[in-house]
């Protein structure tokens, strides 16, 4: 199964967190499309459905790596690790 490398994971939440800020602030088409894409993404790099399971699945996964800063490149393009 291929992971999303903690620092794309990380981005990935808060790219989902500043879509759902946004279209909570201000409701639009846009901003629906724009959250829409985010918790696409984040539920595909983590193998769910929801967006409330993607990121209970992040957090673990940024847990297991033990908080790291993601400094070194990523395991193969993309900022996925086959595991």
């Amino acid at each position: 199964m291929l992971m999303a490398h903690p620092t794309m994971l990380r981005h990935l939440v808060a790219q989902y967190e500043t879509a759902r800020a946004e279209h909570a602030r201000h409701s639009t088409r846009q901003t629906a499309r724009r959250l829409d894409d985010a918790t696409y993404t984040l539920c595909v790099s983590t193998g769910t459905r929801s967006a409330a399971d993607a990121l209970a699945v992040a957090a673990r996964r940024l847990a297991a790596a033990g908080g790291g800063t993601g400094a070194g490149p990523a395991d193969t393009p993309g900022g996925l690790a086959a595991v």
